[in-house]
């Protein structure tokens, strides 16, 4: 009887549940941890662990920022710096200034987010994804190219003039940034592979299987080898050259230095008496 009086009541006279009932609400009081939609939120969102690790992470985002900076500036306004290798440190330079401006601020604000979510929008994750892998890998081989220059300088450094290391330093250079952008642009020029996931609010590099072999091994393991290999070489030729010298340096047998020794004035030699 009674459940049909409450099924049949008016808006007016609708249930009102007793006080136990508030107290098991999510809602009850709206206090810190609840909103009006009903929707529990976490506690204090930031621990004082977290402020320190975000702090030291701005700290180390800006400390890139200008010590980068401050090496082009160095570059540009020192005339003796205007010359091969210093364009390809400038090079180097130019992308880890990149990765600071824009690459390291937006991947803290991802990792702050709540379960790493992209809350920013399709286009600036491509933005962001692109300018990630385009000044990454452009880092990476700038390094190959300066281990380049010193091979060439040491192992040739008579057929590598002057003219010749400014056109090779300029080659590479224009190599290295096309490469990495051909990397970095292919899922957006091929569709290879999609970056954002609008359903699980993630932004990441394409997963596709054929681009993480074909990023991984332009980006990383083809640059490593000829750093590995050139670095080797850069090795054997200067062990070499170390054991020509030592081996032109040939020390005089004792019985020259012995009668060398007995020429000098008081010495005992022939004319002596």
């Amino acid at each position: 009887m009674e459940v049909s009086n409450l099924s049949g009541a008016t808006p007016g006279n609708a249930f009102l549940p007793g006080p136990e009932s508030y107290s098991d609400s999510p809602i009850s009081g709206r206090g810190v941890g609840s909103t009006p939609g009903g929707l529990i939120l976490p506690g204090p969102p930031f621990s004082v662990f977290t402020v320190l690790v975000v702090t030291l992470l701005v700290l180390l985002i800006a400390a890139t920022f200008l010590w980068n900076l401050l090496v082009l500036v160095t570059i540009l306004r020192v005339r003796t710096f205007h010359r091969v290798p210093h364009n390809l440190v400038a090079s180097t330079a130019v992308s880890d200034v990149l990765v600071a401006a824009l690459v390291m601020p937006l991947s803290l604000v991802s990792e702050l987010s709540a379960g790493r979510r992209w809350q920013l929008g399709r286009s600036l994750c491509h933005v962001w994804i692109s300018f990630d892998v385009l000044c990454c890998t452009a880092s990476i081989w700038n390094v190959a190219a300066i281990a380049l220059d010193r091979y060439w300088t040491i192992t040739r450094h008579l057929q590598y003039t002057l003219r010749t290391r400014r056109r090779a330093s300029a080659l590479m250079i224009g190599v290295t940034w096309a490469l990495s952008a051909l990397i970095a642009l292919a899922p957006l020029l091929f569709g290879w592979g999609e970056a954002y996931d609008a359903r699980l609010q993630r932004c990441q590099v394409s997963q596709e299987p054929s681009y993480a072999v074909f990023s991984t091994c332009g980006a990383f393991y083809l640059p490593l080898a000829v750093v590995l290999f050139v670095y080797w070489k850069i090795y054997k030729a200067a062990k070499f050259r170390f054991g020509r010298r030592r081996r032109a340096v040939v020390p005089l047998p004792a019985t020259l230095q012995v009668r060398g020794a007995g020429c000098g004035f008081g010495g005992g030699g022939p004319w002596e008496g």
